[in-house]
């Protein structure tokens, strides 16, 4: 009775948290990535993705927590000036660390390793610190503005141009894998209240592609082919679907996908843009806060305390602020 008592509150812990899911499925697509693709993801970019994500949210989530200690030393003893070193010795390594969203890390981590191919191992590092970088410091409204993976895969495309590459085929059309990874995805998006987004991309996306192969006169192959590929799978349950920078909205969420996948599907059908559905989602993130704007609901947090989702009101009011907590 104890071990079963045990184990069920281990599940439950885990559940609490809908990063845990997304680790466990991101992790299982890596393993099918590698092992079914002499082009796949490898464990040597996935090592050098998660050193630059976990270092620079290292650094960043020391850097927020400086500040914010400054800022209540200062209101608090009447002090100006910069206090950044003073307050690290006061606050001490646990106090500076508070907040480290090593989850968020990883799950960047793996999504680059199974989306993004180059020429050199380094990218996948350059990449990673990217990545988080822009999280921390791209911000609206305590929001990062960017999905960190797609950031981070669309800059190196648009700065190193053909040396770095999403191919949309890699993983084959294997059914299976098809199946898998959308069982999982729904799995996990049940969890963390995305699921809307997911379909609304996907359905819109269909209707556009399949509209466009009768009105052509095109044979139903050709927009089956390009809805099967694993990168798109990945990117419509684990990339647009991130609740971090997505509109807080379910009537938000919804139009945002069906702009995405708008714009996503007039890339790959007009200019052939590489990389459409990413291209396609870095270039309406400023959708996000106006969408917010108009369509105020609650946000999504996470809670990285207690390892819980929670969620606050976006209304005009400012959140009380908790010591030494990074939200990035």
């Amino acid at each position: 009775m104890g071990v079963r008592t045990r184990s069920w509150r281990l599940i439950k812990a885990f559940h609490r948290d809908a990063r845990h899911w997304q680790i466990l499925a991101l992790s299982g697509l890596f393993l099918i990535s590698y092992l079914n693709s002499d082009f796949g993801a490898r464990p040597v970019n996935l090592t050098l993705a998660l050193f630059g994500t976990l270092s620079v949210q290292f650094i960043g989530t020391v850097l927020v927590n400086l500040r914010e200690t400054s800022r209540r030393r200062g209101s608090r003893e009447g002090e100006h000036g910069n206090h950044w070193m003073r307050a690290g010795f006061r606050s001490g390594l646990s106090g500076l660390t508070n907040g480290f969203q090593w989850k968020s890390a990883v799950i960047t981590s793996l999504s680059l390793t199974i989306l993004l191919r180059a020429v050199s191992p380094w990218f996948w590092l350059l990449a990673g610190m990217i990545a988080i970088g822009a999280k921390f410091t791209i911000r609206w409204h305590g929001k990062h503005l960017f999905n960190p993976a797609c950031i981070g895969i669309v800059t190196l495309m648009l700065v190193f141009g053909r040396d770095v590459w999403v191919s949309p085929g890699q993983w084959g059309q294997a059914p299976l894998l098809a199946g898998y990874a959308m069982a999982v995805a729904a799995l996990v998006l049940s969890s963390a209240r995305r699921l809307d987004i997911a379909l609304g991309f996907l359905g819109t996306f269909a209707a556009i592609l399949f509209g466009r192969a009768i009105w052509l006169g095109d044979p139903m192959a050709i927009p089956i082919h390009q809805l099967s590929t694993g990168a798109l799978l990945i990117f419509a349950f684990f990339m647009i679907t991130d609740p971090r920078s997505t509109p807080d909205s379910r009537t938000g969420r919804l139009i945002f996908a069906a702009c995405v996948a708008s714009l996503a599907a007039w890339y790959m059908i007009g200019p052939n843009v590489r990389g459409a559905p990413l291209m396609a989602l870095a270039t309406l993130a400023i959708l996000t806060p106006i969408l917010d704007r108009i369509f105020p609901a609650n946000r999504f947090l996470w809670n990285s305390k207690e390892g819980q989702t929670h969620e606050t009101e976006t209304s005009g009011q400012r959140l009380r602020a908790r010591p030494h907590i990074a939200r990035a």
